[in-house]
C-alpha cells in the first residue's frame, strides 16, 4: 500500500455521484491501498451531491481497480437491486473517470436468503459425558454444502440461543444473515457449530476456578467436551477440515472467557479465537500453562470490546494481550492478535453482530481480499 498524501508519477481524478441520499463519508478502496475500506488518506471530498478524489499513483501504474464504501465493507456500494457491484477499473492515462453509485449497504444489510446457511439441529440432547448433562447443538452449513463434496473449516461458538434465534430475549448475532452476505462475497465457506449454554448453569460451565463469579466451576469439563467429544463427532458427521489450522472457537462475555481458556489450553485443537467482550474481570490475572507441542504453532486471536461496556473492559483487554504476548515469547509459538475497540459499543448482541463478519474474515482469510487462509473459494480445497 502507498500513501495518497504525496506527489507521484501520475494523477487520476475519480468523481462519484450517489443516487441515494446518505450523510456518511465516502472512502475509496482498491488495489492501491490493500482494499482498505476506511483509510483516511482515501476519503473523498464532497461538493453538493458529488464526491471526488485525486489519486497520486506511482510511475508505471497503468490502471487501478476500486470500489466505494461508507467506511467499511458492511457499508459498501451495491446496485439498485441490492447486488454486489463488480470491481471498477479505470485507466490511469484517462486522467479522470466519472462514476455513479445506486445504493449503499447499512450494517451488512440487505442480505439475500438464497445465500443463507443451512441450519441443522445436530442433536436436541447431545450427551456431555464430562458433565453428565445433555445440550442442544446446531450446525450452520454453507448454502451450497449439499451441492458439492468440499471440506470446510469449522468455528465452534458458545451461547447458541443468542446467535440466530429471532425470539432471543437479548437479541442475536444474526450470524445466519451475516453468513449469507459473506457467502455472496464468496467468503462463506465455513461451518459454524453452535452449542447452547446451560441456562442456570451457564456461569458455572463458562468459568474455571478460582474466579470472581462462583466456586465449583465446571469450565474445564466443558472445554474437554468440546475439544474431545463434540469435535470428534462433528468431524465424523460433516465434511470438515479437522486440523488445528482450520479450526476456531469463540463467544462473547463469559462465552468469550471460556473460549480463551479453550483456545490456550488446547492449542493443538484450535488456531483461531473469536473473543468478544470477554468477562476478564472474573479472572483479572489470567495466565495459561502453554502446552508444549512438538512443533511450533501459530494462533490468531481477534478481540473486540466496546468502550461503553464497563469502566475497565478495554483496559483489561489491552492488559491481557500484553500478558499473553510476553508469556508466549518464552516458548516456540506465536500469537497474532487483532484488537477492535468500538466507540460507544455496549455489552449487547447488536454490537457483536456487527463485529462477527469482520472477525470471521480476519480469522479465516488472509490479508488479501480474495484468498482463504486454508484455501481460496472453489480452488485448492480438499475433497473426499
Amino acid at each position: 500500500m502507498y500513501s495518497n498524501s504525496h506527489d507521484s508519477g501520475s494523477v487520476l481524478k475519480i468523481t462519484m455521484t450517489s443516487l441515494e441520499e446518505d450523510d456518511r463519508p465516502v472512502y475509496l478502496a482498491g488495489d492501491f491501498n490493500d482494499w482498505n475500506p476506511q483509510h483516511a488518506d482515501f476519503q473523498l471530498t464532497k461538493d453538493r451531491g458529488t464526491y471526488s478524489i485525486e489519486l497520486q499513483l506511482p510511475a508505471g501504474v497503468t490502471e487501478v481497480a476500486f470500489k466505494f464504501t461508507r467506511g467499511g465493507w458492511e457499508n459498501g456500494e451495491i446496485d439498485k437491486h441490492g447486488n454486489i457491484t463488480p470491481n471498477r477499473v479505470a485507466a490511469v492515462d484517462a486522467g479522470s473517470v466519472e462514476t455513479i453509485v445506486d445504493r449503499w449497504r447499512t450494517n451488512w444489510s440487505p442480505y439475500k436468503p438464497v445465500f443463507s446457511p443451512i441450519i441443522e439441529l445436530v442433536s436436541d440432547a447431545f450427551e456431555i459425558p464430562q458433565l453428565q448433562k445433555t445440550r442442544r447443538v446446531w450446525a450452520l452449513l454453507p448454502h451450497d454444502y449439499h451441492d458439492n463434496s468440499d471440506r470446510y473449516p469449522v468455528l465452534y461458538l458458545q451461547d447458541a440461543q443468542n446467535l440466530f434465534n429471532e425470539s432471543s430475549e437479548f437479541g442475536n448475532w444474526e450470524i445466519d444473515k451475516k453468513l449469507s452476505i459473506l457467502a455472496e462475497y464468496g467468503r462463506g465457506d465455513v461451518i459454524i457449530v453452535a452449542v447452547e449454554h446451560g441456562e442456570k448453569d451457564r456461569a458455572k460451565e463458562y468459568t474455571l476456578g478460582p474466579n470472581k463469579v462462583l466456586n465449583g466451576s465446571e469450565g474445564k469439563k466443558m472445554i474437554r467436551f468440546m475439544a474431545d467429544t463434540l469435535k470428534t463427532y462433528i468431524d465424523k458427521r460433516y465434511r470438515t477440515q479437522p486440523g488445528r489450522e482450520t479450526t476456531g472457537i469463540g463467544g462473547s462475555s463469559l462465552g468469550g472467557l471460556i473460549s480463551i481458556y479453550a483456545g490456550f489450553l488446547y492449542p493443538e485443537v484450535y488456531s483461531k479465537l473469536m473473543i468478544f467482550s470477554p468477562s476478564l474481570w472474573a479472572a483479572p490475572t489470567l495466565t495459561f500453562p502453554m502446552l508444549p507441542l512438538l512443533d511450533p504453532f501459530v494462533s490468531k486471536v481477534y478481540m473486540y470490546a466496546g468502550d461503553n461496556e464497563s469502566a475497565h473492559l478495554v483496559t483489561h483487554v489491552r492488559s491481557f494481550v500484553q500478558r499473553m504476548q510476553q508469556q508466549v515469547a518464552h516458548i516456540e509459538a506465536e500469537l497474532i492478535f487483532k484488537t477492535s475497540f468500538r466507540a460507544g459499543g455496549q455489552h449487547r448482541e447488536f454490537y457483536w453482530a456487527q463485529e462477527f463478519p469482520r472477525a470471521l474474515e480476519w480469522l479465516f482469510y488472509d490479508s488479501s481480499e480474495d484468498a482463504l487462509l486454508v484455501s481460496s473459494r472453489k480452488k485448492n480445497r480438499t475433497h473426499d
